[in-house]
């Protein structure tokens, strides 16, 4: 079974938010040799952020390892005039696509004030696929779902925000599962572990994630980590969905362990 992570960052010579591990590198080889002991066969790679310099070293890591890594980056939405040519360089280099979070300051308002509107049609227009971190506005979603029908969105982290836990953090759950009539809506059932409160395996969130596959179905839904802010080992990662959830087995579970998201993201990697 192919499996592929749908969110890793990798980085270097910085400090990623409290959150995530506390190391100033993580680089492509201490990622490959943590995949090594999960099993994992490849990562889809996420700058962090809005980190200098970000995109670049995804790239080389894809570029060095075109069998584990792909990359969806970002390019600065509020500056068309240079982000368009910058946007076509990183393409040409291999780049998937783009995602965006709204959490850092000055971002708040650009998904509402029409910031990102030219990405949108942007990467409808070349048939890519978009990242968001959208918990804080997934009613939006659906008005951008709509509007940019060939715009295949991803929606991060289940919906949920990355600091809450429990019932509190799947109050946004009733917004996504509306969103999943939108057949260009997908959702990455990344992060899960963090999200819970219980010991391993997170028996308290497992009929959230059946929700949302059952809203979803194994074609657009993604198992995936954000590996730098788990609590547990990348195995138990794995483990959690290959041998804890009874209702996903067979041919649903390979979709959703990583055939699924090749396809979404237009990665042509076979096992």
């Amino acid at each position: 079974m192919l499996v592929v992570d749908s969110q890793v960052h990798i980085w270097q010579n910085i400090m990623l938010p409290p959150i995530h591990r506390q190391v100033e590198t993580y680089s492509k080889d201490d990622l490959i040799a943590e995949m090594a002991t999960a099993g994992v066969d490849a990562v889809l790679l996420h700058p962090p952020g809005a980190t200098p310099g970000g995109n670049e070293l995804a790239l080389a890591a894809a570029k060095a390892h075109p069998d584990k890594f792909r990359v969806l980056g970002w390019v600065p939405p509020e500056d068309e005039a240079a982000s368009r040519p910058l946007l076509d360089d990183y393409l040409a280099q291999g780049m998937l696509g783009l995602r965006y979070i709204f959490i850092l300051p000055g971002r708040e308002d650009w998904p509402h004030d029409g910031t990102m509107d030219w990405i949108y049609a942007s990467l409808e227009e070349k048939g890519l696929p978009l990242g968001l971190l959208a918990h804080a506005f997934l009613p939006k979603v659906a008005e951008i779902a709509e509007r940019h029908p060939g715009l295949r969105i991803l929606i991060d982290h289940m919906g949920v925000s990355p600091f809450d836990k429990d019932d509190k953090a799947f109050a946004t759950l009733p917004d996504l599962v509306r969103l999943a009539k939108f057949s260009n809506v997908a959702v990455k059932l990344s992060g899960a572990p963090v999200h819970s409160s219980d010991p391993y395996p997170y028996r308290n969130i497992h009929d959230k994630l059946q929700a949302q596959f059952d809203a979803f179905g194994p074609e657009r839904c993604f198992w995936g980590t954000d590996l730098s802010r788990m609590p547990c080992s990348y195995r138990q990662c794995v483990t959690m969905f290959t041998e804890e959830l009874p209702w996903l087995k067979g041919r649903d579970l390979e979709l959703v362990m990583g055939e699924a998201l090749c396809k979404w993201v237009g990665w042509d990697l076979k096992k």
